[in-house]
């Protein structure tokens, strides 16, 4: 028994007519009179007596349609149901991003986000990339804001934005006088790192690599202005994000000459999780506070990739 065949079932009793209710139901009439047939060799009984050009419902199609009407009836109720809920600004979103992006990124996203949505349940989790993805897995959150390098084939990653690495630096330092500056030229100098356990370090110490150094770690933090403020005082150098450049920090800050010395952000998904309104629309809310700090317009190309594209694996945590 197929739902369409219920709706053929009530259109035929309720215009009299094989022809009439194949023009309600645009369908080509023979096709509902062969689905109609089929419902009654599956029920064993006739729902209809065909009299020459005229029809007649039977006791069998009497006691049969009130309950075809019904089933319809609940049918629509669900899909209604479910496209209110779609619809509806008052949902919720749960939201993991990791530390190193959460104080620069989210109080300008989520601020657009909560005046346009004033109703809407939003939660956001700051915690390292490992425990966020399996957050993911376990569907406690719907979205994360991580960073690349990333390989998990469950997930589907959003670019959000692609920003370049400075080398921070006293402000007494020789190599704040440059527009841009290779690593390799700090070949010496003590480090102030972010703790084992981000992946932002791991990407610091990459950087560091392929400069062929080997860098003299003098103080590590959780924390970026913990870092900035080490740097500050003479205690050593070190490598930060664009969005973490504070010019109040008593620092000089020069860009990286080395291309690759970048971090790519990502939205990332459960691979074949649905959405609501209020969850898609945070996304897009992510990606236009991004568009007012990134005037090169990058992040506006959100387009989505997977996992399973990504070069290189993930690490340790964020």
């Amino acid at each position: 028994m197929e739902f369409h065949q219920l709706r053929y079932v009530c259109a035929v009793a309720e215009t009299g007519s094989f022809s009439r209710a194949a023009e309600r139901c645009r369908i080509a009439q023979p096709s509902l009179s062969q689905q109609v047939l089929k419902l009654e060799e599956d029920l064993g009984v006739k729902l209809f007596d065909r009299l020459g050009r005229s029809i007649r419902i039977t006791e069998a199609g009497r006691a049969f349609l009130p309950h075809a009407r019904s089933i319809l009836e609940r049918m629509e109720a669900a899909r209604s149901s479910v496209s209110d809920r779609n619809a509806d600004a008052r949902g919720s979103v749960a939201a993991g991003v990791i530390p190193t992006i959460a104080p620069y990124l989210m109080p300008r996203c989520t601020a657009a986000f909560s005046k346009r949505y004033p109703e809407a349940k939003l939660r956001i989790v700051e915690e390292t990339t490992p425990i966020l993805i399996e957050s993911l897995r376990d569907l406690s959150i719907d979205l994360a804001i991580l960073a690349l390098p990333l390989r998990h084939k469950d997930l589907e990653l959003f670019p959000v934005r692609t920003e370049p690495l400075f080398a921070a630096l006293p402000k007494d330092h020789p190599g704040c006088a440059a527009e841009s500056l290779a690593l390799r030229n700090l070949r010496g100098e003590p480090f102030v790192m972010l703790r084992d356990g981000h992946c932002f370090r791991d990407l610091s110490l990459a950087t560091c690599t392929r400069a062929r150094i080997t860098p003299n770690i003098a103080f590590e933090s959780d924390q970026f202005s913990s870092v900035l403020g080490m740097v500050a005082a003479g205690v050593g150098i070190s490598i930060v994000p664009e969005m973490a450049i504070d010019r109040n920090a008593g620092c000089g800050f020069v860009r990286l000459s080395d291309t690759r010395a970048i971090r790519t952000i990502v939205a990332a998904v459960l691979r074949g999780r649905s959405f609501n309104r209020v969850q898609q629309d945070f996304l897009s809310a992510i990606s236009n506070g991004v568009q007012r700090r990134d005037p090169s317009g990058a992040a506006r190309r959100l387009k989505m990739v997977t996992a399973s594209r990504s070069t290189s694996g993930l690490k340790k945590g964020s």
